[in-house]
């Protein structure tokens, strides 16, 4: 397995996954996790690794309140997309693009960072566990991962609720190359001990889209978005729900004594 380079579907990534419900929902509960995260760091710039950053929307909203951001995605094609997005918002000036994967972004660090974000990366990526030690060494001491991750427990349960009793029983394997289907659904509970035997500390564990994509009438999706972010924030930092978002968001930190 190779880590997937998004060249070939970066538009159909950006329609499918931005301009949809499930991106807006996405979105709100994630940044419902990062304004407290960086409550906590206030009133400090800090220095911020998009690692994987796709087109650069958190990238770009970081950048808007002043901090510093170093985005890198192995596709150029994101790259572009997030540059046109950064000048588009007049917020180039705070930001830095690289075109390199997150394994070897740190050879254009010039020091480490205070905050990483690796959202909707890991699930793409030939091995995750190596991945996330490199991340630690990228981050200063004290610093914070925001990692956001595709839940296999999810993808079950989607499939379960459709009646897709095969494809559940033959291990859901991925059935076509292009889509935007994860190569690598992971387990929250290995996710979790990756981070620990690392040296993280996980500080949070937010369920993102609990029930969003196991509505039975999809229309409501649309229809009754406000009604159903209410109910996500209200449910989706506490199990069993957390276990069953379609993605995990974790917090996790180093810790001050880490080098």
């Amino acid at each position: 397995m190779n880590d997937r380079n998004f060249d070939d579907i970066a538009e159909k990534f950006a329609r499918n996954i931005y301009g949809t419900t499930k991106g807006r929902l996405r979105q709100a509960i994630l940044w419902q996790d990062l304004e407290v995260l960086l409550a906590g760091f206030a009133p400090r710039r800090l220095r911020v690794l998009d690692a994987g950053g796709g087109e650069g929307q958190n990238a770009c909203r970081l950048a808007e309140m002043g901090h510093h951001v170093t985005l890198c995605d192995l596709s150029a094609e994101m790259v572009a997309r997030a540059r046109r997005h950064a000048e588009e918002k007049a917020v180039s000036g705070n930001m830095h693009f690289i075109h390199s994967s997150a394994q070897q972004v740190g050879e254009h660090l010039e020091s480490p960072v205070d905050l990483i974000l690796f959202h909707a990366v890991l699930e793409w990526v030939a091995d995750p566990c190596a991945i996330l030690a490199s991340l630690w060494s990228y981050l200063t001491p004290g610093g914070a991962l925001s990692l956001m991750f595709y839940n296999a427990n999810g993808l079950l349960m989607h499939n379960m609720v459709a009646g897709n009793f095969s494809y559940v029983r033959s291990g859901m394997p991925k059935k076509k190359k292009r889509t935007l289907s994860p190569d690598n659904p992971l387990q929250p509970e290995q996710v979790y001990r990756w981070l620990e035997q690392t040296g993280w500390r996980i500080a949070s564990k937010t369920g993102v889209r609990v029930f969003h994509d196991y509505l039975r009438e999809k229309h409501q999706q649309r229809d009754c978005f406000d009604q159903l972010l209410a109910l996500e924030t209200q449910y989706c930092r506490q199990e069993p729900w957390i276990s069953m978002g379609r993605y995990i968001h974790v917090i996790a930190q180093k810790p001050e004594n880490q080098g």
